[in-house]
């Protein structure tokens, strides 16, 4: 048991699977109270079970669920608000929620373009928006915004998504030199190819999984347990001094 985060009040976004869900999860076992959000409810109370079982065997605070969809305005607004009265101020905002389409970029419609910006780049800019206020004047916040190997380098059929992921590195840097002053740092993890729900399909696929673990060095897809120590790092004062950065969990793709 880690008491890094006791005290401390965490929203995860896109916590019902893959990369959220097991953050959320670390964030747990660090004592860290937890909103978990994503759009799906049944999803949602499945790992808000999970987590509400490594919370209490770690000591730490409540474990609420919130139903919202960040590229909403109105849904954030009332977020914010839900969350605030059952918890009070968020300290620590991993934003996680994300989405993408592989097509070739003359193939998509504006409609599917758009949907892809509006969960991955406004979505962050949502969340931000709506909970820095509690951070500011306290001495003390953390944001962590999920990046991509694909916001470094890219594939065919990634536009829409390669767009979005720059995007993220680009509003990390700029919100970690405008809150510096006020003791909230924001950072980024940038994750390679890991073995979430998301990839099943080319997991599965003998073919693309050839393909992606020859371009892994160590071999192997990332397990999503991996992710979560280096999210509660940076949301512990033992990472008061990184901010701005983006950090790469890729096994070495970016590397080559």
């Amino acid at each position: 048991m880690s008491t890094k985060l006791q005290g401390r009040v965490a929203l995860v976004t896109g916590a019902s699977r893959g990369l959220g869900r097991a953050m959320a999860a670390e964030l747990a076992r660090n004592g860290a109270t937890l909103a978990l959000v994503a759009r799906d409810p049944d999803k949602l109370a499945e790992a808000a079970e999970e987590i509400r079982a490594i919370a209490s065997s770690n000591g730490a605070g409540v474990v609420e669920t919130f139903t919202a969809d960040v590229s909403k305005e109105d849904s954030v607004l009332a977020l914010e608000q839900e969350v605030s009265a059952k918890l009070g101020k968020v300290q620590i905002l991993i934003n996680n929620a994300g989405y993408n389409q592989r097509k070739n970029l003359v193939d998509f419609t504006l409609d599917e373009w758009r949907a892809i910006m509006d969960t991955n780049v406004t979505g962050v800019f949502l969340m931000c928006r709506a909970f820095i206020p509690h951070m500011q004047g306290t001495g003390y916040g953390r944001i962590v915004n999920l990046g991509s190997i694909m916001g470094h380098v890219s594939l065919p059929q990634r536009a829409a998504y390669s767009t979005t992921k720059f995007a993220v590195r680009g509003m990390t840097t700029a919100l970690a030199l405008e809150l510096a002053a006020d003791g909230i740092t924001v950072n980024s993890i940038s994750p390679g190819p890991f073995a979430t729900e998301m990839n099943a399909k080319a997991i599965n696929d003998p073919e693309m999984n050839s393909f992606f673990v020859s371009r892994i060095p160590v071999g192997r897809w990332g397990k999503v347990e991996e992710i979560g120590p280096l999210a509660a790092f940076l949301c512990s004062d033992d990472a008061a001094f990184i901010n701005g950065a983006d950090i790469l969990i890729d096994g070495g793709w970016c590397a080559y």
